[in-house]
C-alpha cells in the first residue's frame, strides 16, 4: 500500500495535492484496492462548487458503487477526462494519472482538518484491524 509524503489525506480515502490555491484530488491506493476493478468514474463539471466533506461524484467498480468525497470547499477547475475512457487509471495510478477533479480551494483552513501520511497510514491500519 502507497502513503505518498507531501499530499493531504481523508479518513473517506481521498488525497489531495496542494499547490498554492489549487488542490488536485484522487482516490487513494487503499481506496482503489478495496473498490477492486473501477468500471466507471462520475466526475463533477468544471466550474461546479463543492463543499468540505459532501459527494462530488461516484467510483463504481465491479463490486459496488462508492461516493467520491471532496476533501475541501471550492470550485472545479479542471476534471480528468481521461477517466471517462479509462476508469481503470484510478486503480493503476491512484496518485497520478487517476487524479479525478482539481479544485480551486476557497479556504485554507479546511487542509488542517486533513490527515498527514503517517496519520492516514496509521487510520488504515486500525480500520483494516491491522
Amino acid at each position: 500500500m502507497e502513503y505518498p509524503e507531501g499530499l493531504l489525506y481523508t479518513k473517506e480515502h481521498e488525497w489531495v495535492s496542494v499547490d498554492g490555491e489549487k488542490g488536485l484530488v484522487g482516490i487513494t491506493d487503499y481506496a482503489q484496492s478495496q473498490l477492486g476493478d473501477i468500471v466507471f468514474v462520475e466526475v463533477p463539471n468544471v466550474g461546479s462548487s463543492l463543499k468540505s466533506q459532501e459527494s462530488m461524484g461516484v467510483v463504481e467498480s465491479v463490486k459496488t458503487v462508492s461516493d467520491i468525497y471532496s476533501p475541501l470547499t471550492g470550485e472545479v477547475l479542471a476534471v480528468n477526462t481521461e477517466l471517462e475512457a479509462n476508469p481503470d487509471l484510478a486503480n493503476q495510478y491512484p496518485y497520478g494519472d487517476g487524479w479525478i477533479v482539481e479544485i480551486k480551494i476557497e479556504d485554507k483552513g479546511e487542509l488542517e482538518e486533513l490527515l498527514s501520511a503517517d496519520e492516514y497510514r496509521h487510520y488504515v491500519e486500525e480500520e483494516a484491524g491491522e
